[in-house]
This record gives structure tokens, C-alpha cells and sequence, in this order.
């Protein structure tokens, strides 16, 4: 049976501070797994497919997806899009973390396939219990692997 901690954890962020909290609390909720960040929906890609930069790099399985919505280059609904329609991906749980509230953003992010939608709350001490909080779900679930 595969063991839990062996989940490979993926955040896509553009945004430096919010991914230093982001590994910052889950480490603090006990999270120990590997982690790996890029800084946008292309590199997210690249990453997931073993393109560009990571050519010859195997992805890590099982992996689960941390994905902002509003980047650079490519955005999360992209990403989220193009796992979800891949054979190779579209098993990978994608967790959306982010500014956007709005039900109708909710509803589309679900629709192309994410697992579970968290708002990112704007204030420093809400957003580091929220993560530590998504650290404790993340101890308690099951991963599938990748394909």
C-alpha cells in the first residue's frame, strides 16, 4: 500500500511570499513531503509533462497540485484545462488556492476539474491557518498515482 507521505507536493505561484507561507505552514501542520514550486502555468506544464526545463526529469507520483489562478504567462484555468484533458494527468489531485471568491470562478475551476477550492484569505494570520488547516486535510488523504 502506498504510504501517504510519499505524496510529491507541487505549488504553482507566481507570487514569492504567498508560496514561502505556503510551504512555510505546511510544514508547521507536519507536512514533510517533497516539495517543488514554479512560478507560473507554463513552467506548471513543463513540469507536469517533462518539457522545457525539465526534459528528462521524471514527475514525481503520486503528486498532488497547489494551482493559483492569476499568473503570468499561462493561467491556473489553463493549467487546470490541460491536466484534466491529458491521460497522463488528469488523475493528479489539483487543490485551487486563491484571491478570487467569485461563484461563478468557483463553479468554472470544479467544472474543468479541480478537487477542492480554498480562498485565500487576505489577511497574514487567516491565509497561515487556512494552509496549516489544508496541511491537516492533506494528512489524512489518500493520493491517487499519477496514471
Amino acid at each position: 500500500m502506498q504510504d501517504r507521505n510519499e505524496v510529491s507536493i507541487l505549488i504553482v505561484e507566481d507570487d514569492d511570499g504567498h508560496a514561502r507561507l505556503i510551504e512555510k505552514n505546511l510544514k508547521r501542520a507536519g507536512i514533510s513531503n517533497q516539495i517543488s514550486r514554479v512560478e507560473n502555468g507554463r513552467k506548471a506544464l513543463d513540469f507536469l509533462f517533462s518539457e522545457g526545463a525539465f526534459v528528462g526529469k521524471e514527475r514525481p507520483s503520486p503528486l498532488l497540485v497547489l494551482l493559483d489562478l492569476n499568473m503570468p504567462v499561462m493561467d491556473g484555468y489553463q493549467v487546470l484545462e490541460r491536466m484534466k484533458a491529458d491521460a497522463r494527468t488528469h488523475r493528479v489531485p489539483v487543490v485551487v488556492l486563491t484571491t478570487t471568491d467569485d461563484a461563478r470562478e468557483v463553479a468554472r475551476c470544479y467544472e474543468l476539474g479541480c478537487s477542492v477550492y480554498i480562498t485565500k484569505p487576505v489577511e497574514y494570520e487567516g491565509f497561515a491557518a487556512a494552509i496549516q488547516q489544508l496541511g491537516l486535510f492533506m494528512s489524512i488523504v489518500t493520493v491517487p498515482n499519477g496514471e
